[in-house]
């Protein structure tokens, strides 16, 4: 997961797809950067991070 961070992710939880830049993994949470501003997910809801495929 490391090797994401700097990079436009997609973030998915059971309630919502979150895409941004990867700013930071930590024990409890992930941000992210959006276009709306910084997003946090707790660790424990997240059920994929992955590179966001160009468009």
């Amino acid at each position: 997961m490391i090797e994401l961070i700097g990079k436009i992710v997609e973030v998915g939880t059971v309630e919502a797809l979150y895409t941004g830049r990867l700013v930071e993994i930590g024990e409890n949470e992930v941000q992210i950067e959006s276009e709306s501003g910084w997003v946090v997910v707790p660790i424990d809801r997240i059920a994929f991070i992955r590179e966001k495929e160009e468009d």
